[in-house]
């Protein structure tokens, strides 16, 4: 049975991912949402589609060659009319992840709504939403279970994908949240460490945090596998590796794999936060080392048809060319 996959987000860092692994699942149709396509004459329908933009924080959304492509815009609703038609499932993996709180609106909670409302008016029987984590606020979190605290957003970002999550959720669809995510194509996680590192001219010692992180190739897969599986029903999945990470394994991972700042220097805790007291990105980093953020949830890899493949150590060794060549460019 041929299964059609409507996906937003098809050009962004996990979005991508998902496209790769949605194209290797035999059976499956895949469609891409994007802004920049025109209409295909062959899947012509009224207007159709979404997209987030590709401006700095947003996950862009772009046409490829080798699935039907639906024109339109997460920032106008309107657009989205009728872009769900024909499909079967809804994996939306488009969000604007930072600057302008109005866009962020906009395109989270405004247009989450129209493409879900699109979607239960055209009877998709799955709608799957990529989300983060980072809806708990600030921890710590410490093996918490879905459920286990209530919604504390502290961004316009994560505010806003809340309320995306919650008309996903009232239409009886399934919210899915990593929390750190890293591999080839990250700008956050991995960068930002090195940046932290860079401002503090030295690597942080002393960090005791465990953090949930999932390499963004497994993700792919494992959207792609809860978006098919019959074991999943609606609700709210962590979805990361098993096994948390303690923050000295990923600093230690980051200097030797990626670069070492400060030549090698080292501060504690209590001394790192005095030198970042002045940067609030850099506190942001910073807590992350120092308070867990470890999200549990023993249901989602069962009965998956999907695994949580190696661990930390394994697979960040594979994306550390990546990030050596991305940060000497950057």
């Amino acid at each position: 049975m041929t299964v059609t996959l409507l996906l937003t987000g098809a050009g962004g860092f996990i979005g991508s991912r998902v496209a790769d692994a949605a194209r290797r699942r035999p059976g499956v149709r895949l469609r891409a949402l994007s802004r920049h396509a025109p209409p295909s004459p062959a899947d012509a329908r009224p207007r159709t589609g979404t997209g987030t933009g590709t401006g700095p924080g947003t996950t862009a959304e772009t046409a490829t060659a080798t699935e039907a492509v639906i024109p339109g815009d997460l920032a106008d609703p309107p657009s989205l009319r009728d872009c769900c038609a024909g499909a079967d499932v809804l994996v939306h993996c488009a969000s604007v992840v930072g600057g302008d709180p109005d866009v962020a609106a906009a395109v989270n909670d405004a247009g989450t709504r129209a493409l879900v409302e699109d979607a239960v008016r055209h009877g998709v029987r799955r709608i799957v939403y990529v989300s983060t984590a980072a809806v708990y606020g600030r921890g710590p979190f410490r093996a918490l279970r879905p459920g286990g605290a209530p919604l504390a957003p502290v961004s316009a970002a994560s505010r806003t994908r809340a309320a995306a999550e919650r008309h996903v959720l009232d239409a009886g669809g399934l919210v899915l949240r990593p929390h750190l995510v890293y591999g080839d194509g990250d700008r956050w996680v991995v960068p930002g460490l090195m940046g932290l590192m860079r401002e503090l001219s030295a690597a942080v010692t002393g960090c005791e945090a465990l953090q949930s992180m999932i390499d963004v190739e497994t993700l792919g897969r494992a959207v792609v596998a809860a978006a098919l599986s019959p074991a999943h029903g609606p609700g709210v999945h962590h979805v990361n590796h098993p096994e948390p990470v303690p923050v000295a394994e990923l600093v230690e991972a980051v200097c030797a794999r990626v670069g070492r700042p400060g030549g090698g220097a080292v501060v504690d805790v209590a001394t790192a936060l005095e030198r970042a007291a002045g940067s609030p990105r850099a506190l942001h980093h910073l807590s992350l080392l120092t308070v867990d953020h470890w999200f549990a949830d023993d249901g989602f890899w069962k009965d998956l048809d999907c695994a949580p493949g190696d661990g930390f150590a394994r697979t960040f060794t594979r994306s550390a060319p990546w990030y050596r060549s991305h940060l000497r460019a950057s």
